[in-house]
């Protein structure tokens, strides 16, 4: 008796075994290598059940892999190669297939994880969650920095106002202070900030030399400039350094 192969349509057979205990995306892959293959490289033993149909004997993700194929492509997936055990072949096929599932369990054990080896393991995988841990927590200790950093310099930009604009834009308080600290006593600061205001509602300030020859102060009957250009220089100057 020679052993061959017989084709065998996928909707004809039968597996006892349910089809989910096998990973959908293996089943995937492996059906769609099936189609590309045009077969399967592994044919699956089945034992006829009636005249035209047939249950799984051995094979049962070869066999759910052609399912696959066959809803994927019905045409290309239509039949599959099986070994099918008849009376003339079936002590010799039966044979075959507890020896060979002997051998696969015994691979299985021989290749399974020893109690040491699985501590070996679980202190590798402690040792680089650790190192990925630290690692993590340096990244976000950097990023912080590096944040606050960013916010500080955002802080410092926003308090540094440009000279003229101090003069177009702030307040009478605000600009007080400023002249405050360029030092001007209280009361002359007062004075340029409220002569300030009434000129820039006028017209606005041009530049830091419009200042410095609109904003005057009385002195008798004459006014003069209530900041002279060497001040101003010296007010930019200041300002500049903040």
């Amino acid at each position: 008796m020679k052993l061959a192969t017989s084709l065998v349509a996928v909707k004809k057979i039968i597996s006892n075994k349910l089809r989910s205990i096998f990973a959908d995306d293996e089943l995937e892959q492996a059906g769609r290598l099936i189609l590309d293959s045009e077969g399967v490289i592994n044919p699956i033993v089945v034992r006829r059940t009636s005249l035209q149909s047939y249950e799984v004997v051995d094979g049962d993700f070869e066999y759910y892999a052609a399912v696959r194929a066959r809803e994927i492509d019905p045409r290309k997936g239509e039949m599959i190669g099986v070994f099918i055990i008849e009376s003339e072949n079936e002590e010799a096929l039966t044979k075959q297939v507890e020896l060979f599932r002997q051998q696969k369990a015994d691979s299985s054990e021989k290749t399974s994880f020893k109690s040491n080896d699985m501590e070996q393991f679980l202190v590798n995988l402690e040792s680089r969650f650790e190192k990925i841990t630290k690692q993590l927590l340096e990244q976000a200790t950097a990023n912080a920095k590096q944040e606050n950093e960013v916010k500080e310099l955002k802080k410092q930009m926003a308090d540094r106002t440009e000279p003229i604009e101090v003069f177009k834009t702030l307040s009478q308080v605000k600009i007080v202070s400023k002249l405050r600290n360029a030092g001007f006593n209280q009361k002359k600061a007062s004075q340029i900030a409220e002569i300030v205001e009434i000129e820039r509602n006028k017209e606005q300030f041009k530049s830091l030399n419009d200042v410095v020859e609109r904003v005057k102060i009385p002195h008798g009957k004459k006014m003069f400039k209530a900041i002279s250009s060497e001040k101003m220089l010296e007010i930019v100057d200041q300002w500049s350094k903040k």
